[in-house]
């Protein structure tokens, strides 16, 4: 008797197991679906289809760079000019001699570049290279570099001429350009050295190629313009050191005569006996270096504010497109992950970039080994032509053999693809038994209570 209605109960419960579990799968029953197996071929296929990755906005690109803030060095502070006793004596005090060095290029100098005079070189150059008779220089920039047509910028501060030439005549190469060109410095402009106090016109000397004597700048600045020549002096200002030449010796010594200067040395000709006034020339130098100094400090100051607020508003820029990416506030593309995969759901496709279908899988922890056929891997794609109604391409990666998993890494995704991994049989049996048993321990039950 148990037995005919344990039977009974089983027949019933295995009758209506196709309505208890129904199992997911790719199928072209109604023919609308077009599976085609994914191999070097067919995955060429598949990716001829146009996609445009979205891109990330160009805030993201932008630094808070910029360029210097552009202002003047104000009005400079009067000179400092007081009325001067004699001392009693004059010491002798000597600069000592600086090394023997080539001149460098500096900041402010004029370069002249000459061509050979044949007309063919000039066309050539393009306008590069001045001819001969233009004679046209470029100015040393404040970045140490000049700017040449058709090469760009080339730097050449802190180089000597030959080391310029060097540079240069690599920069036409690589440019294709004859390098048939002489370089020569017409202004001298960087390295300088003051001359004032009882002079024929006090100014400013450059050192050119050849050394500067201290005869030579006086000449400069018209000679020394007073008749007490045994009570007068050179004084020499140099690197925060003042040193003195008493005017007669001066005019009997040419070895005097002769001392080299360097760029940033003043040179006071003092027809007083005190050191005051050449202390206030000295000084007067000093302050207006000062003064550009603190110049170009608070210009830096305003750049490196300005530089912060762009930063600050950078910053906020990318915050907010940020924050409006966590609310899914941004349109992106997607795909979408179903089947026996560890994380159902969707995959956002990145910016800037194309995704594969190995990307989608693993970056989402991959697909459920035990319970997923590897033989039954999908990417199912919508026609986008109307016309299709609704035709589907099952494109499909049978990945038994491990080796075909390098096809994922070569097949694109395109947005709203869906990513379908069909369930091993085992499974599918597991599950019918899971939900059959409970509805037959019932029935069983209910039998055995009858």
């Amino acid at each position: 008797m148990f037995r005919n209605i344990l039977l009974a109960a089983i027949v019933a419960s295995v009758s209506g197991c196709g309505a208890a579990y129904i199992s997911p799968k790719v199928s072209d029953a109604d023919g609308k679906v077009r599976i085609v197996d994914l191999n070097a071929q067919t995955v060429l296929a598949a990716n001829r289809s146009t996609y445009a990755p979205k891109q990330i906005p160009a805030v993201f690109f932008q630094n808070a760079g910029g360029p210097s803030v552009g202002r003047g060095a104000g009005t400079l502070p009067s000179p400092t000019l007081d009325p001067q006793s004699r001392p009693d004596a004059l010491q002798l005090r000597v600069p000592p001699a600086p090394p023997r060095t080539a001149y460098e290029i500096g900041v402010g100098d004029v370069l002249l570049l000459a061509t050979r005079g044949s007309g063919s070189t000039v066309e050539e150059l393009s306008g590069l290279l001045a001819a001969q008779n233009r004679r046209q220089g470029y100015t040393v920039q404040d970045d140490g570099a000049i700017a040449i047509p058709d090469v760009g910028r080339v730097g050449v501060a802190g180089l000597t001429l030959e080391e310029a030439e060097a540079a240069l005549f690599q920069e036409l190469l690589e440019n294709q350009i004859d390098p048939s060109f002489s370089l020569e410095i017409a202004e001298f402009n960087s390295r300088r050295v003051s001359i004032g106090g009882a002079v024929g016109r006090p100014t400013v000397t450059p050192i050119t190629l050849t050394e500067l004597t201290l005869d030579e700048a006086i000449a400069a600045a018209g000679g020394i313009q007073t008749p007490d020549l045994d009570f007068a002096s050179i004084r020499i200002y140099r690197d925060g050191s003042l040193y003195q030449i008493p005017l007669s010796e001066y005019l009997s010594r040419g070895d005097l005569q002769k001392t080299r200067l360097v760029a940033g040395d003043s040179v006071f000709v003092d027809t007083e006996y005190q050191l005051d006034r050449a202390q206030a020339y000295f000084a007067e130098q000093i302050t207006l270096a000062q003064f550009r100094q603190q110049s170009r400090v608070q210009a830096l100051n305003e750049l490196q504010s300005e530089v912060n607020l762009r930063r600050a508003a950078l910053n906020e820029t990318r915050s907010n497109y940020q924050a409006r990416l966590d609310l899914d506030a941004v349109g992106r593309d997607h795909v979408y992950l179903s089947g026996e995969v560890n994380k159902p759901g969707r995959f956002t496709l990145p910016f800037g970039r194309q995704a594969t279908l190995a990307d989608a899988l693993y970056s989402e922890g991959g697909f459920e080994t035990r319970t997923g056929n590897p033989g039954q891997i999908y990417v199912l794609r919508g026609s986008p032509d109307p016309r299709d109604f609704g035709a589907v391409t099952a494109w499909h990666l049978d990945a038994r053999n491990a080796a075909k998993l390098t096809l994922a890494t070569r097949m694109e995704l395109r947005p709203n693809d869906i990513i379908f991994i069909a369930e091993q049989p085992v499974t599918r049996w597991n599950r019918v038994v899971t939900q059959i048993t409970p509805s037959l321990i019932n029935t069983i039950s209910a039998a055995t209570n009858n």
